[in-house]
């Protein structure tokens, strides 16, 4: 038994005189990867042709980098949802808060891969809030949820790609009185 306790007293004693050497981690800076704030349709309706779908997200002041493409990814839903890539905006600001207009690329939306990917004219600094707007071709037919993966993609000397967050968009069935 004092054999075990003498053990212990020296394990304790080793891993606490290890701690006092660990280098203090906090006053370090880590650069942080952009975060998707909110998501939102302008019509939850099934099947409306005039909505747009809003993303907005944040590239932090400690980003590593300027934010170049993102690529919105439809991971849930009943029904592939296409994009009209001469009619999707982006914006600096949020939804209610609108601000400078940012230029876009979209390419193509690749419906048997779900994906929209979306290049900036130029990169977005850090330190700023924007709103994609992507524009569907319309509502899907099928109500229910709908999931959407955004992930930042790598530009120049940069090799990771982050999932900044999934969107939920949920679409009602138009009620009729019959």
């Amino acid at each position: 038994m004092k054999s075990i306790l003498s053990l212990c007293k020296t394990l304790l004693v080793g891993t606490g005189l290890c701690l006092l050497y660990v280098p203090a981690t906090n006053s370090l800076v880590s650069a942080q990867a952009p975060r998707l704030l909110s998501a939102e349709t302008t019509y939850n309706q099934t099947s409306v042709r005039e909505a747009t779908y809003y993303f907005t997200l944040t590239v932090p002041e400690s980003a590593s980098a300027p934010l170049q493409q993102v690529s919105v990814t439809q991971i849930r839903g009943l029904e592939a949802i296409g994009f009209d890539e001469r009619n999707s905006t982006a914006f600096e600001g949020t939804g209610d808060r609108r601000g400078q207009k940012l230029g876009i690329t979209l390419a193509k939306s690749d419906r048997q891969q779900r994906t929209a990917t979306i290049t900036f004219d130029q990169p977005v600094a850090p330190g700023k809030t924007i709103t994609i707007g992507l524009k569907p071709l319309r509502n899907p037919n099928y109500e229910g949820v709908y999931l959407f993966q955004v992930q930042t993609l790598p530009t120049g000397k940069q090799t990771d790609n982050y999932v900044i967050g999934t969107a939920r968009l949920q679409f009602y069935g138009i009620a009729t009185n019959e």
